[in-house]
Formats: structure tokens, sequence, C-alpha cells
């Protein structure tokens, strides 16, 4: 808590004003928070502190940026910022103190009107030292014309050392936009903005178009830092139980006071209102996994709002958004996504409330062309019901029930959970404490309806249907549109060439000879602050949890404080379950809480849950066993979260769930399974490198052939399938089946956390629960006389397939994509062994002083690294990767480079570092204790690998480098994800897809 006297002296001896004197400070009860609003003297700079009882400190630092072209100047400026600065002069101090510190959080955002920069830490020496670095980076940067060059974009040779290969396009943020702009979702999104606000800084693309980011010169990227990064264009946010004087101190130490005020003129105007509707037209890439390939088009409306600074009006519309879009009960969902006139509704569907004025978006994806004018007609006439009808009772009142369980959920991250919550409004002048005050919120719209029961309707009234500022953007798909990217590149590439005089090209060589010799230089980092391994604790906090019995199935409980909700999970395994199902697993898990259960419809079901819970999912589960790499449980989890009131409804819907599912209604099917396989669809381009670690995986470890099963490309291709069958009468007949197998109390196991006052109560609706089910116990058999099972994690169990036999496979994904997502996997060994920690360790190590430059720096790749998992198999990825199978080297060269023993004491202690910073990151009151109810791994064996961690030698690493990852030595796996490649096709060793 804020000592206020103390405070105040504080203030004044460092030139902070109070905003508005009566409310310096605020107690923001809601939030268990108090808030204290400043504003610097000198520079004019904004401050906000939120004092909270929590270890988790964060700050952040954000400043208005408007650019008016698309050259990306202020994404590229956030990456040079980072590239080193006055006290700290060092190449990369950013990435570098990613592996110097302790830190829960770090890295920077550019979003349309701001570029934020936050971090957080539980360790209070950390968070001065980051906080040294940020301060430094932002306000006194180098900003070298290397580093500009590498991050943003130059003309180099393809092969830097040779001035004969042609000339081509590099830099990360130039190849990161190619990958966003090739991600129809992302592309859409951006176009919708550009054009519902085109009057200023929202017409431009913020992040950089690749064709427009060329044009961007080292002269204005300074001049953009000149300003825009400047105190008196400044919001600094703090957050925590640390003392705001010492931030207060430092800041102004640091930074504020070698600054004078100016007038940023940053601000942006409210754009014009339309006097007409517009109506415009974009294309896209075709999707080759869309569930109809017939069926590849976007038809939004958008409508422009009132100001975010009206905090009220803001947060009406933003519960008026889900009033009207969320759930099968919301108008939209009945009159749009029921009839199966698309996938889904479009990703930028709903409120936004991110740019000066809000928006509100309605409409579909995967939609036939000769559907538009139907589906405009849709969105007026449901515009016209909800303002003739209105909304149920019911439904606001669960609207304001999961407002409720919201403020009452304790989150790991959530100072930064606020930073991002008040960024735009504050970014634009509008009062920051106003918008954490929820409950003042809440109280005011209930008595807006008591006093006008239409308050809602006159808004939909305002909004949508007397909106002329609406604008209908389509979207489809050109089987040229790749290549039409290709070809403008090419053509700007030749522009930019034809320009070239001899002394040009000459300097072209020179510099990027010079960029490589820097790119491979060891760079003296001992300018940077840093931790000891000292500093980490030796011992791990204990989390106490009892265990014992309900209706013979075991129960594990852990007392937590909670604040008044209670947690619940229940882990079935899934051994006996016919082979031919396990695909259908994934689908079950999405499906048996939405098809409706005992005297409840599905409307009904999810109403309910919406009323009584934060929540109830099914999700399927692989979990490696800890000894022994071919031994694995597969099962899936039961998870809810309720207020403590709340209790037997939430049980009660579980045991109608068990009891009683609906497996009758095939076009509620239908429309799930649609969503499910768009969803899948649009995943694949921001989460490639998770697909490509999963399938190269596969061949390494039966629980690695699963999981490419439930969650890799295999799963998704099953999904597109499924989507497109005519009938789905075989598949419905399949879910009872797996039912039988799954929703099981033979096979259960179930955890608990809650309050120690609520832990009783909670323990005897579990007990209530089981007898409720007990109808459901079938003696269990295992399904194949080839798995092999044991007791483990009573009464479940793991199976072991003793045929399974590890082997290489290389597998590519030819896709409509212009960047890769390259994986190599190899099986080593599992958590127990004596070698696991020095894999944890040779990972980080790897990725912090050889991969990083390798596949980032050199290669132009977004990301990229190795990590160690929990089942045995190192994985080496690469994100939005220029390159393919050059990475494939890379990652040898790093096995290589470690085992030459080519790192330094200094290496493997910021590894250390790096590891322990996750393996000691905030673990939420929800979830203490899960990973022993999940994995088995208790507490002490914790400490055990903790201790091993800290003993980890250079020996060690060139020892587990060799053994495991040298060549000859390792079975790998490699996949990658990407655009066509011909020399692969042409590789009789590639499995091409």
């Amino acid at each position: 808590r804020i000592k206020l006297k103390g405070f105040l002296l504080a203030t004044k001896s460092m030139n902070y004003q109070s905003v508005h004197r009566r409310h310096v400070v605020t107690a923001v009860p809601d939030l268990f928070l108090t808030s204290v609003k400043l504003s610097h003297d000198a520079t004019g700079a904004q401050y906000l502190h939120a004092a909270r009882d929590d270890s988790n400190n964060l700050f952040s630092v954000q400043f208005r940026t408007t650019p008016m072209d698309s050259t990306g100047v202020p994404h590229i400026l956030e990456h040079t910022v980072l590239c080193g600065s006055q006290r700290f002069p060092c190449r990369d101090p950013f990435f570098k103190m990613l592996n110097r510190s302790l830190s829960t959080f770090m890295n920077a955002f550019t979003a349309s009107d701001y570029t934020m920069y936050p971090f957080s830490t539980q360790n209070a020496k950390d968070f001065q030292n980051l906080l040294s670095v940020y301060l430094d980076a932002v306000f006194f940067p180098c900003l070298r014309e290397l580093d500009f060059c590498q991050e943003g974009w130059r003309l180099e040779h393809e092969t830097p050392t040779d001035p004969s290969s042609r000339l081509m396009f590099k830099g990360v943020v130039f190849n990161e936009m190619k990958g966003v702009f090739s991600d129809n979702e992302s592309l859409y999104a951006q176009h919708l903005q550009n054009k519902l606000l085109p009057d200023h800084t929202y017409a431009v693309v913020s992040g950089g178009a690749p064709l427009d980011i060329p044009d961007l010169t080292w002269e204005q990227l300074k001049h953009f830092h000149a300003t825009h990064y400047h105190p008196s264009n400044a919001r600094f946010f703090t957050y925590g139980d640390l003392p705001l004087e010492q931030h207060l101190q430092q800041i102004e130490k640091e930074a504020l006071s070698k600054f004078e005020r100016t007038e940023p003129n940053t601000a942006v105007p409210p754009q014009a209102h339309w006097d007409k509707p517009r109506v415009d037209h974009v294309t896209c890439r075709p999707d080759a996994l869309a569930p109809d390939p017939m069926k590849q088009n976007t038809l939004c409306m958008s409508y422009l709002l009132g100001d975010i600074t009206d905090t009220f009006e803001a947060f009406t519309l933003s519960l008026l958004s889900s009033l009207m879009i969320s759930g099968p009960n919301s108008p939209f969902y009945k009159a749009l996504i029921e009839p199966e006139i698309g996938s889904d509704f479009s990703s930028s569907v709903g409120f936004d409330g991110s740019t000066r004025q809000a928006s509100f978006t309605i409409g579909l994806q995967g939609m036939a062309e000769d559907n538009t004018e139907t589906v405009k007609h849709i969105i007026a006439q449901t515009i016209d019901d909800i303002v003739a009808t209105g909304f149920e009772e019911e439904q606001i009142e669960a609207l304001l029930h999961k407002i409720e369980i919201q403020m009452k959920h304790q989150s790991t991250s959530f100072g930064l959970a606020l930073a991002s919550y008040i960024a735009s409004c504050w970014n634009h002048d509008g009062d920051p404490v106003q918008l954490l005050k929820i409950s003042e919120n809440v109280s005011r719209f209930q008595q807006c309806l008591k006093e006008n029961p239409r308050y809602l309707q006159d808004k939909v009234q305002h909004y949508f249907k007397d909106n002329t500022h609406r604008l209908t953007l389509t979207m489809s798909p050109d089987e040229r549109f790749l290549e039409k990217q290709a070809e403008a590149e090419e053509q700007k590439l030749q522009e930019k060439i034809q320009n070239l005089s001899d002394a040009d090209h000459k300097d072209i060589y020179e510099k990027g000879l010079q960029l490589l010799a820097v790119q491979s230089t060891t760079q003296d980092a001992s300018c940077l602050p840093a931790l000891k391994v000292s500093d980490i604790e030796p011992i791990i906090p204990y989390t106490p949890v009892q265990l014992g019995t309900a209706g013979g199935v075991p129960v594990q409980c852990c007392e937590q404080p909670t604040n008044g909700m209670v947690y619940f999970r229940a882990m079935c395994n899934l051994n006996s379950l016919p082979e031919d199902l396990k695909i259908y697993v994934p689908l079950f898990c999405s499906v048996i809480t939405k098809l409706g259960c005992g005297e409840l419809d599905y409307r009904q079901q999810a109403q309910r849950i919406e009323l009584k819970t934060g929540g109830m999912s099914v999700s399927p589960q692989i979990i490696p066993d800890t000894d022994q790499l071919d031994l694995y449980e597969q099962g899936i989890m039961l998870s809810s979260s309720c207020l403590e009131r709340n209790l037997p409804d939430m049980f009660q819907l579980w045991s109608d769930i068990f009891n009683s599912p609906h497996f009758d209604d095939e076009q509620r099917l239908r429309v799930l399974v649609m969503m499910s396989a768009q969803e899948l669809s649009n995943g694949i381009s921001y989460s490639g490198h998770m697909y490509a670690m999963t399938r190269a995986a596969r061949t390494l470890a039966p629980s690695a052939d699963l999981q490419e099963t439930f969650s890799g490309m295999d799963q998704v291709k099953f999904m597109k399938r499924i989507a497109e069958l005519t009938d789905l009468t075989s598949v419905l007949r399949k879910l009872p089946r797996i039912k039988r197998h799954l929703l099981n109390p033979e096979n259960m196991r179930c955890a608990v956390n809650a309050t120690p006052q609520k832990m009783s109560d909670a323990a005897g609706e579990v007990e209530r629960f089981m007898g409720n089910i007990a109808a459901n116990r079938k003696e269990r058999k295992p399904v194949r006389p080839t798995v092999v099972e044991r007791s483990h994690r009573s009464p479940s169990s793991s199976c072991q397939e003793p045929h399974f036999k590890p082997c290489q496979m290389k597998t590519s994904f030819q896709l409509p994509f212009n960047v890769n997502f390259v994986s190599e996997c190899v099986r080593t060994v599992p958590f127990s062994h004596a070698d696991y920690a020095s894999l944890c360790i040779l990972a980080r190590m790897m990725t912090a002083k050889f991969l990083h430059g390798e596949i980032r720096e050199k290669g132009g790749a977004y990301g990229g690294g190795a990590r160690m998992g929990g089942g045995g198999l190192f994985s080496f990825y690469s994100y939005r990767d220029p390159n393919s199978t050059q990475t494939l080297s890379a990652f040898r060269g790093g096995v290589e480079w470690a085992r030459a023993g080519k790192f330094t004491q200094q290496d493997i202690d910021e590894a250390k570092l790096s590891v322990f910073s996750a393996v000691d990151a905030p673990v939420a009151p929800s979830d203490k204790g899960l990973g022993r109810f999940l994995n088995g791994i208790t507490d002490e064996m914790k400490q055990r690998h903790r201790e091993r961690l800290f003993a980890v030698t250079n020996k060690n690493l060139t020892d587990v480098a060799g053994r495991y990852l040298g060549v000859g030595q390792q079975t790998c796996g490699v996949a990658i994800l990407g655009p066509e490649n011909e020399s692969i096709r042409k590789d009789p060793s590639w499995v091409v897809k």
C-alpha cells in the first residue's frame, strides 16, 4: 500500500504534480488496487501507478505514434531502438537481457496509433535493471544504420559474400510483414480499418506494407524518433507491490531530467462522418485447407461508433456487441451462423476500441460469392429485429455474470492485461482510472436499463440502423494473388536496381559484408546489467495438496486464495478407446459441451453455462511419462470454474453432460464442425512453427504420433474432410461410442482448487457428482493386445507400444504462403533423466548465442530457436522464415557450435537465468498443483530438476550436444510448411504433401 505522506513528499521533490489534485490517489476496490495518477511538471509526461499486492511487477512506456504512410516506420523503429543505446551500446541489448534477467514478460508492440514497451518481473533488482535498459533504449537509442538495415529492410546480394549473386530485399520487418500479408484474416482486418477510417493515420499500415517498406530511409526513421519518442508524448505505467517512489526517482534521474517540454502534435483528429455508406472489395490468397473450396469469400459491414474516451458509452457498446454476437442465443448467431451460409463469423467481427473512434463489425467468412446480397439483407433485417424486440433479461444477466467472474479471476499477468486494457483510451487522453471502475459502470448500465427499458434498442437504432458511416467490405480469393505479390515485389526491386550507380552497387556489397561481419562477431555485453545465478531462489515454494477419493475416484484438493471462485478439473483416460475413433477425439471435445444435455437444448445449455459458470471446456491431453519415452497417458481433461454460490449448478451441468448428452441434432453438429474446421485452417499461418514441430516429431515417439493425430496437420486435414461431408450421420453415431469410453468414472481423477473455507463444500459437491454419474461406470478393457499398461497416477493408466520403432522422416507441406516454418526434432531423454536439465540449458543457450544470429539476424526470419520438450524431444524451429533448407543447415551449425564448446561460463549462467525465468513463472491460484495432478510431477521432483539445472557445467553441455544431437547419434524428424519448393519436390528423401 502507498503511504500517502511519503508519496507526496517524493513527488514534490521530483517535479511531479497531481492530475486533478482531488484525485491523485483513487481506490479501485473491484480490482484490489489503488491508482495514482500524475503528470511531470517539466515535460508533461503522464504517469499512472496501480499499487496492488502482486509481486509480478510491471512497467510500460507508450508513445503516441501516428504515421502518415505505410513504410512501417513505427514498427521498424520499435525493432531498431532495441538494438543498442547510449549507456548500453552493445548490439541487441533487448534479446541479451532476455538471458540476463528473470523477467516474466519482455516485449514491445506497435499498434495502429501507439508503440508500447512493457516488461514484468518478480525480482526488485531485476526491475531496476530492466527499467534502465528500457528507458535508455526508447529515449537514447543508437539507431545505427546497419541495425536499420538488419531490422527494417536492405538491398543485399542473395549470398552477401558473392557480388555476382542476385540482389534481393532482406530485413526482419520486411519478412515479418510479408508473412502478415499472406494471412487472409490479418489482410482483411487491415483493409477494413484503412477503409473505414480513411482520413488520417488509420488509412495507412503502421506495421508496414511489404511494397512500401523499401521506401523508408534511415534519415526518416531518425526523424520519426525525434518527433515521437519524447516524454511530452509519453505515458508511463507501473503496477505491483514495489514502491512508487523508487520508480519515479529512477525515471526522473535516467530519463526525464534530460528533457524539456515540447508540443508533440501527434493527436489523431476525429474521422469526418460519411453522409452515405460505402462499399469496397479486396482479394486474398486461396486457402488450400478451407472447409469448402467453393466458399472462400468474406463479407462484413463495419460501423463507426463514438469516441473511446467516453468510457461509459464505450463500455455500453462493448456489452451491446457481446449481446448481439456471442453464443448461440445471440441474434446474429441465429441469423448468420445457423443457416450455414458461411463457415463462421469473420475474425474481425465485434466491438473494436483500439482506434480513437470505436467500430463494430458484423459478417461472415467461408461463404459463396452469390450469397452476398442475402447476407447484407440478413444483417439489415437482424438490426431491425433487435430494435423491435431487444434482448432477453437472462441474456443480460448472463453477460453481467461473466463480468463478475472476470473481476474475481486472479491471472498471473494482471499488470500486462491492465496496461493493454487502458492503452488506447489513455493514448487519446481519456481517463484510464475511469476505465478500471468496472462495478461503477455496471451499476450505471443497470440503472440506464431500469430507467429506459429500450435503452439498448435505442443504441442499436442510433449506431446501426441510422448510421450512414458504414462500410461493406467483401474479400474473395484470387488464384494469382501470391504470384501478383511476387511480381509486384520483383518490379519494386527492379525499380530500385535500375536507379543504382556503380558506386551504389559497391556500397551495397560493402555494407552486406560489413553487416555480416558485425553479425558474426561475438559482442561484448558487459555494459548490460545482469542478475547472477546466486540471485535465483535455491528452493521452490511448496504447494500443499490433499489427496482423497470421492465415490472411488481419486481427488486432489488444493486450498488457495481464489477470491470466491472454485476451479474443477477431471482427467479421463482413453486407453480403452478403439483406434479408429481416436482422430475424432478433438471433435468430441469441442462439441460435447455445446450440443445440449438433460432437459436443456443447446441454446438453454449455453445460457446456463454463461449464467452459472466461468466456462466449461473439454480438451485432449497427451501426457508423456517422466521416466520412459515410449510410455504416455492419453485422455481428455474437463475444466470449469464458478463463483462459490453456483457450485451445485456447475456440477449439475457436468452430471447432465455425463448422463444425457444430446447426440441427435445433425444441423447443430454441422455448424460446430464448420466453425472448427475454419478455425484450424485460419490458425496455420499464425502457428506454422507449432505445426512443423508437431509433424517433425511424429515418428520419434508414440506420444508424438498421437499428438500429430490430435493437433497436427493430420487433424486439420481430417476436419476439412468432415466439413466437406454432405451427411454427418456417420459422425454423429460415433459420438456416443466415444462418450462411453471417455466419460466413465472408472477412468477418472479430479482436482479442485478453492478457498480453505469453501473446500469442504466443493468436496461434497464432487462426491455428489460421482454418485450422479456412477451409472456410467463400465469395466474397462485394454483395447489392443499390443498395448502394455501399468499402474500410473492411479487409477488411470499409461500405455506403452512395444512395437513402436522411432524412424527418420522429412515432410514438406507446400501451401499458399510466402514464408516458411521449419522444424527439426530429435529424440533424447525423459524428464527424470540426469541429462534432461543439461538439454534444457543447451536449448536456451543455443537459441540466444547461435540460432538467433543465424536465423533472425542473418537469415531474416521473424524468429527461431531450440526448445527441450517434456516428452524428451529436442526441437529446432523457425517462424516466418524466408529460407527453407538453409535453415536446416543453421540447426546443424548450432549443434556443431555446441559440440565444439564455443561458449563461456557467462553464456551458461545467462542460459540458466533464462530457463529459471520460465521455471519460476508465476502460477495463478487456479492452477496451483496442476502439474502434479496432470503429469505426476511432485514438488520433490521439481526440486531435483532445479538442483540439476543449477549444477549444469560446460562439460555437461558439450557431452549432451554430442551424445544426443550429433550427426549419426540421433533419430530425427524434419518438417517444413511453406511455399512451393522445386528442390524439395525433386529430392526423393522428402515426403511432399
